[in-house]
């Protein structure tokens, strides 16, 4: 099949091949909490352009049907404002809630928790709990945040999740260069493979009481004795299992050496989120963000801003990342 597009003066590109993808909305920013309005225009008009992060004049189209999407992984904070639209989406798709016992010293722009929990019922109550993954991560360490925290926390998610979410993902924070610039402020340490494994064991011990399932992602370190498996964020079986039929998945491999998660296309931007967590690698220049959300147009074919004319677009074809 062959797509070819000419709209005004714009550039495109012709491609003669298609592959299908995962749509990932997003590891970039958070779309469902904050532009839900703009994915759903994109979904009714059929297609979403993302520029690539650099080079901002060359944009990605990806074509929204069947022939080149699978599947839709969502990733969020809060999906409470896409609750009452959620049977406008054709294509088959999942949650991955990131859900901590943080407070706004970690992540200053998060909603009321509480609040957050109920949306996760509702959520779990209208697409089924294999649908709903928690993702209790990044797992950090700072005077104010103790392996025990941890433990009381994730048993206090476990108790009014229960019945609602069957499986939660685990991590342990990653200090990258956006997320050292916030250590001394928060006072974040550096973690040793004894104080994971004694994270590790408190939080298996928690998931043994409550009978759900934990799984790490992205890490070397077994915990296996605990109860806790080495999982992926987005596996084919998996995939297959919890969206309840069979879809075509791309080939390839994850964004990390230890991540074995399949590939996946995010169509959001950096620093264009406002949760402000400090631990975030995407989002970390305040300033930038807020512009970022003031160019925001809900029906734009782009997060932010608009196409101009000497922006240069080409339909995806595959899931190779920039």
């Amino acid at each position: 099949m062959k797509w070819l597009h000419f709209v005004c003066c714009f550039l495109y590109t012709e491609i003669d091949e298609v592959r299908n993808m995962i749509l990932f909305v997003s590891g970039r920013c958070d779309i469902p909490a904050f532009y839900s309005e703009w994915f759903f225009n994109r979904l009714h008009e059929g297609y979403v352009d993302v520029r690539n992060p650099y080079n901002e004049h060359q944009i990605s189209r990806i074509i929204l049907d069947g022939n080149f999407v699978d599947c839709i992984l969502f990733c969020t904070k809060d999906p409470a404002p896409m609750l009452e639209r959620l049977d406008e989406i054709s294509f088959p798709f999942l949650f991955h809630v990131t859900l901590t016992g943080y407070h706004q010293d970690i992540e200053p722009g998060i909603p009321d928790k509480r609040k957050i929990i109920q949306a996760v019922k509702q959520l779990s109550e209208k697409i089924g709990k294999e649908r709903v993954i928690i993702r209790y991560d990044p797992i950090l360490l700072s005077p104010r945040y103790q392996p025990v925290y941890h433990e009381k926390a994730f048993a206090s998610l476990c108790d009014q999740l229960q019945g609602y979410v069957d499986t939660y993902i685990i991590s342990f924070v990653d200090l990258y260069k956006n997320t050292r610039k916030n250590a001394a402020r928060i006072q974040l340490r550096e973690m040793t493979e004894s104080q994971m494994t004694e994270i590790g064991k408190r939080i298996g011990q928690v998931a043994s009481r409550y009978q759900v399932h934990v799984q790490t992602c992205a890490e070397q370190i077994d915990l296996h004795a605990y109860g806790i498996t080495k999982g992926l964020c987005i596996g084919r079986d998996d995939l297959k299992r919890r969206l309840g039929q069979d879809v075509r998945l791309p080939i390839g491999k994850g964004v990390r050496d230890t991540c074995g998660c399949l590939p996946t296309v995010d169509i959001g931007d950096y620093n264009a989120c406002a949760h402000y967590c400090a631990y975030c690698y995407a989002n970390y220049d305040e300033k930038r963000i807020r512009e970022n959300m003031r160019k925001h147009d809900p029906k734009s074919s782009v997060l932010i801003g608009h196409i101009h004319a000497e922006d240069h677009i080409a339909i995806r074809k595959d899931n190779k990342k920039w």
